[in-house]
């Protein structure tokens, strides 16, 4: 682990000594004011999760919030210094009683309301300091990630942050060259700047461009007393007559468990309390990988996809090191489908209304199926499957240019035998209106 911890560091400061073929990025840096950048988000949430359990109660939140995101330039010179700034400002829509789907904070349950009540209003955000040498880049500070171990949940009201270091290099053509450590992490509704109690999470990895049709990327991630991760990605687009087209994708995970850390799915030895705590006790692993084919021709867009776990416990995620993101891969909605030794496969459709005269509007439908699921203190072999819908219109032109409106909707079910150990049957729609501002 040390070891290609190690290397990549060699590689990015190698990386910075090269000279390449290209422009640096810090050479074409016009100033730490006249490259700054601005913006407000403007949003309206609504997550409502129709429970179908007996007993079980539903979840509901709506909530507006405003993003702010804020970045300096580069000052000029060979070193080129600026700063970040990102926050997030949001008062409920009502009186979200039962809120529990990770949209909004709440305060420490009572005796008069075990379930916790909701903030009213709260905000949360940071800065980062940032510098760059040619093509490579070191921010530390408040940062919102998009990297496939350790990535920021941005599907609820505001984004998961991380607080940290991370270096990104382009001093190759083609090729990203990346190396963090974090020490914080915030999800989306909690108001502790470490919320998930990161130890301390070390990330590194690298994707290449091979060609405008071939692209590939490795990463990885340490946890401290979490897990160990590692995830590969190729992509391959093959250009077909009439503008039509077909992507074959090839993505997937290896993580090894800590003994300490906690699951939802693990089977096989395990700590008598494991029923009571989800921790284990002893090292887990998971494998999990998906192929899928993507076919294009218009306005037609036509994926099938096959996704699969191996190992004795499912892909867990969340409390591990973030937030429930870091799963790219195809079969992914409501449900991730990551049971312990689940299969699954799914048919997803998308249509782009621009050959309507109607642009800016696209409906996506899917339907995904996994069986083989194995469960902890059950026999049986554990299904659920999902129905999912999404209709989004982003606005094209005009003063409400790229305002977006997104409804989605899952219906979600599970066997007997799988019910109980993972979300539950639910109906769930989302609705989220996006109304972007740029302030400079």
């Amino acid at each position: 682990m040390q070891k290609s911890q190690k290397l990549t560091l060699a590689v990015l400061i190698q990386a910075a000594l090269i000279s390449t073929a290209y422009a640096s990025e810090q050479s074409e840096s016009k100033g730490f004011i006249e490259d700054a950048k601005g913006s407000v988000l403007f949003r309206t949430g609504y997550i409502n999760r129709d429970k179908k359990a007996p007993g079980v109660k539903d979840q509901s939140s709506a909530a507006q919030s405003a993003i702010v995101k804020l970045e300096s330039g580069f000052t000029q010179g060979v070193v080129g210094f600026g700063v970040n700034a990102i926050g997030d400002a949001s008062f409920k829509l009502g009186e979200n009683k039962n809120a529990n789907n990770g949209m909004i904070p709440k305060h420490a349950p009572t005796a008069e309301n075990p379930n916790g009540d909701a903030y009213d209003h709260w905000a949360r955000g940071g800065a980062s300091v940032k510098a760059r040498v040619s093509n490579t880049t070191v921010e530390y500070g408040t940062q919102v990630l998009d990297i496939p171990v350790l990535a920021s949940n941005t599907g609820r009201m505001v984004p998961e942050y991380f607080t940290g270091v991370l270096a990104t290099s382009h001093e190759i053509e083609n090729l990203e060259v990346i190396a963090g450590k974090f020490t914080k992490n915030q999800y989306s509704d909690q108001i502790n700047s470490d919320g998930n109690e990161l130890d301390r999470a070390v990330v590194w990895g690298a994707k290449y461009k091979f060609n405008d049709q071939l692209n590939a990327s490795y990463y990885g991630l340490d946890s401290k007393n979490a897990l160990e991760r590692h995830y590969v990605n190729a992509n391959y687009k093959q250009t077909l007559a009439n503008d039509s087209s077909l992507t074959y994708d090839f993505s997937g995970y290896h993580t090894k468990f800590d003994k300490n850390a906690s699951t939802y799915s693990a089977t096989g030895e395990t700590a008598v309390d494991y029923a009571d705590t989800g921790i284990a006790g002893v090292e887990k692993t998971n494998n999990i990988w998906a192929i899928s084919g993507t076919y294009n021709t218009g306005a037609h867009n036509v994926m099938l996809a096959y996704q699969q776990n191996t190992g004795n416990v499912g892909y867990d995620y969340g409390g591990n090191a973030d937030g429930n993101q870091s799963i790219y891969l195809p079969n992914s909605y409501l449900s991730d489908f990551v049971g312990n030794h689940e299969k699954s496969a799914q048919v997803q459709y998308t249509y782009d209304f621009g050959a309507m005269n109607v642009p800016g509007l696209t409906w996506t439908t899917a339907y995904v199926y996994g069986w083989d699921i194995n469960v902890a203190g059950k026999t049986g072999e554990g299904k659920e499957n999902e129905f999912f819908n999404q209709v989004k219109y982003t606005v094209q032109s005009g003063f409400a240019k790229d305002a977006s409106l997104r409804v989605r909707n899952s219906i979600y079910r599970a066997n007997d035998v799988y019910d109980n150990a993972y979300i539950g049957d639910t109906n769930e729609w989302r609705l989220f209106l996006d109304i972007p501002v740029k302030l400079f």
